[in-house]
């Protein structure tokens, strides 16, 4: 009889810190170490590495990464919530924009979306009101 390992969820807040990227990183690592899932690290730490740095450039305040292993699917999904509820383009309903060449910015999210076995992004709202930020997410197999 196949066994499924159980399902898990970690959640870390962050403030909108500089260092709070490289916190996010170091966690996602001790997490994955601690279950046995140090030959996903790479991939989860580039998800986790792009999306933090995307809510830490383009928003103001606070976000959170939340790490979570679905046992019966063999899913791992990194998520990081922040508080803007502007979807960036290729996570939400319009297009991918493509930086130029040139560029010294913009490759990180066209990196999460080729190496994620599934991603997407979707607006949270509080009741009531238009506020509650969004959730961009990405997942690999394991």
């Amino acid at each position: 009889m196949a066994t499924v390992a159980p399902s898990w969820a970690y959640t870390l807040h962050l403030p909108n810190d500089p260092r709070a990227p490289g916190i996010g990183r170091g966690t996602l690592r001790r997490v994955l170490g601690s279950y046995g899932l140090e030959p996903h690290t790479p991939t989860a730490e580039l998800f986790a590495a792009e999306l933090l740095a995307n809510a830490q450039v383009h928003t103001k305040g606070a976000y959170a990464l939340r790490i979570r292993y679905d046992g019966g699917r063999g899913r791992l999904r990194v998520a990081v919530w922040d508080q803007s509820p502007a979807l960036p383009p290729g996570f939400g309903t319009e297009g991918v924009a493509v930086p130029s060449p040139e560029a010294e910015s913009g490759r990180g999210l066209h990196l999460v979306r080729a190496c994620a076995d599934d991603y997407g992004g979707y607006t949270l709202r509080e009741l009531g009101s238009a506020h509650g930020g969004k959730l961009l997410w990405a997942e690999c197999r394991v």
